[in-house]
């Protein structure tokens, strides 16, 4: 166990041990599991609506996958995707570091890998994604390492930046993108614009190929008109129609192939797909599909009561898996669960998502959506939100770069102090 001693967890769990019940003059306890922006905005919202909050993450430092894009292009340290608890922590929140290894809904208890146990009235999951290791012959954990995924930002990161830099001048770049759904949908999209600049003013005789399993994807028509003006020669895409998708890979080799064709690389980058973390599905709140279906309202989890999962974990319908859409369900949910523990009915939300991606320096395009619950799933609400102007001037994708910059800024400050 990293972080607090041992002795400083069980007095937290001896606290909760000792808490009354609910309806005897308790507070309401409430366990927050993963400390990214679901779960650190949750523990957040929940303490200030007066409930007990305890936030159990593995990890001390928290790396941020938004901008980690910026850091593989060599144009911001990863430094500045790391931050710690001490601001949860300054504000009164239990932090507990260790590894949650089962979730008894039954009794309403959290295992931790030390022995101990935390009880809940209500328990916040927010354990992000988990990579399908078996989804593309001969891509595990050890190709990972030599064709480097870099969708959970930290080491992976700063290999792919480190393998990009030292790409010899005329080395065919691979980037395969899955098919849906996956933790944010322009995140290969940026990668591949990122990339695409790093080649064309560093390595001018390399090129990008980007492997697509989807025809469609978000943003599409913005992307496509940057790649056209910015990137002609360094970046060309195939998508599934012209045979995108990725059927297996020899990292022995550095081969990638397709079903009609293969590739072989200087460099590849390899992105899975996904499913939530294992820890969902040893709670039993994910379904067959890898992920846990939750109710739009609320997001208690429509598998186990008592469980609410939010971030990339939960099905949300139209909103993507995004740090913002995090945040906002973090949000949500926080309130939901108060009234809950209040004897109230939480109110139907909107929840608003907004990504930001860069296609080069001080060039950004944005897609922004509106959600709502409809028919048991959070859907779009019709006419709201949009997407950056395609034939935008210059000043505007300078302003939205900057945008997201300042958004970055402030979320992470929001979430983390």
């Amino acid at each position: 166990m990293s972080g607090p001693t041992r002795r400083a967890v069980l007095g937290t769990l001896a606290g909760f041990a000792a808490a009354p019940a609910l309806g005897q003059g308790a507070r309401g306890r409430v366990v927050v599991l993963g400390g990214g922006f679901g779960g650190a905005s949750a523990a957040r919202a929940l303490h200030r609506a007066g409930l007990s909050v305890t936030l159990v993450e593995a990890e001390t430092t928290y790396t941020a996958c938004p901008f980690s894009n910026e850091v593989i292009a060599g144009l911001q340290p990863l430094a500045a995707q790391r931050f710690g608890y001490e601001g949860l922590r300054r504000s009164g929140i239990a932090v507990v570091h260790a590894v949650a290894t089962g979730i008894d809904g039954g009794a309403r208890s959290v295992a931790l890998a030390d022995g101990g146990r935390l009880p809940y009235d209500r328990l916040v999951l927010s354990p992000g994604i988990a990579l399908r290791f078996d989804a593309i012959p001969g891509y595990d954990e050890a190709a990972a390492e030599v064709m480097p995924h870099a969708w959970k930002a930290g080491a992976q990161t700063e290999l792919l930046a480190r393998r990009l830099a030292d790409l010899p001048d005329g080395g065919t770049v691979v980037l395969s993108v899955p098919a849906n759904p996956y933790r944010c949908p322009p995140g290969p999209y940026e990668r591949a614009s990122l990339i695409a600049h790093v080649l064309k003013t560093r390595k001018p005789r390399s090129k990008l190929i980007v492997l697509d399993a989807k025809d469609t994807f978000s943003k599409q028509k913005l992307f496509e008109a940057a790649w056209k003006e910015l990137y002609p020669d360094h970046l060309e895409y195939v998508p599934l129609a012209a045979g995108g998708q990725v059927t297996a890979v020899d990292p022995g080799t550095m081969t990638v192939r397709t079903d009609f064709s293969e590739v072989r690389a200087a460099l590849a980058c390899i992105i899975p797909p996904q499913r939530a973390a294992p820890i969902a599905a040893a709670a039993g709140v994910a379904d067959r599909t890898g992920w846990c279906p939750i109710d739009p309202v609320t997001f208690e989890s429509r598998l186990v009561p008592g469980i609410h999962v939010v971030g990339d974990a939960c099905i949300g319908g139209a909103m993507p898996k995004s740090a913002f859409s995090a945040n906002a369900q973090a949000k949500v949910c926080a309130d939901a669960v108060a009234d809950l523990m209040a004897g109230r009915t939480p109110a139907a939300p909107k929840l608003i998502n907004t990504c930001y991606s860069l296609v080069a320096p001080g060039y950004g395009i944005s897609v922004a959506g509106v959600y709502r619950p409809a028919n048991g799933v959070l859907a779009d609400v019709e006419g709201a939100g949009g997407t950056s102007p395609l034939d935008a001037p210059m000043e505007t994708r300078r302003a939205e770069a900057a945008y997201a910059e300042a958004w970055y800024r402030t979320i992470t400050a929001d979430v983390f102090g």
